[in-house]
């Protein structure tokens, strides 16, 4: 497992070209780009409401929550790289969107804001060691009906996981180590939100589990 300052500079110095590594992965049959349009397409999003990403990287997903949110609408990236949220501030700059917003933050000590509608975090989340405190706080920052989702990699619980030592090599230039299979985040979106709901991609390797803001919770927000 990598440790806090070692993903740091894996980071840094992955910024500039890590568009295009992760574009690589398609010669693989996976899909990233597919599982990113259907995990952003998991949070119901509507014109005008507010969405927080965790782990934004260099703003791959911008594009697709910005189509969802609209102009009046505002995207919260965090990250904890400033070389990954330069990377996505040129992206910014570059489309001229002005309704995002950068925090250089790790996921774990994030204080998100409150009724937001909606939370997403793509291939990140399993790096972060509070994965389960990350989640339950941003549960408890969704306005009614608000929606937490993360897309991630796991290990299969099929036949195919033992190819799971085979495949390791190409995902751990991005931190992916064996022993991140005990993390499951799927299992807390679970356990935090109502309406629960767990998708498999590629093989069983990826999956895409979402969440609703739980009821009480939600009418003690409106009380």
């Amino acid at each position: 497992m990598f440790s806090h300052s070692e993903l740091l500079d894996l980071y840094r110095r992955r910024a500039k070209r890590y568009d295009f590594t992760a574009n690589l992965y398609y010669l693989v049959g996976f899909r990233e780009w597919k599982y990113r349009k259907t995990a952003v397409a998991a949070l119901r999003l509507r014109p005008g409401d507010t969405v927080v990403e965790i782990g934004c990287g260099t703003g791959l997903n911008f594009r697709l929550l910005e189509e969802k949110v609209g102009a009046n609408g505002k995207i919260v990236g965090v990250d904890m790289t400033d070389a990954m949220l330069a990377e996505g501030r040129t992206r910014i700059e570059r489309e001229g969107w002005n309704n995002i917003e950068l925090v250089q933050c790790d996921a774990g000590r994030y204080e998100f804001p409150q009724n937001i509608n909606g939370i997403i975090s793509t291939f990140a989340l399993t790096l972060v060691p509070e994965f389960d405190e990350v989640i339950r706080r941003g549960a408890e920052a969704l306005s009614p009906d608000g929606r937490w989702v993360v897309a991630d990699l796991k290990m299969p619980n099929n036949a195919f996981k033992y190819l799971y030592p085979a495949l390791l090599p190409m995902f751990r230039p991005f931190g992916v180590t064996l022993d991140l299979s005990d993390r499951h985040p799927w299992e807390s979106i679970a356990k935090y939100l109502d309406k629960a709901t767990v998708q498999e991609y590629f093989l069983g390797f990826t999956y895409i589990a979402a969440g609703e803001a739980r009821a009480v919770q939600s009418r003690e927000q409106r009380g």
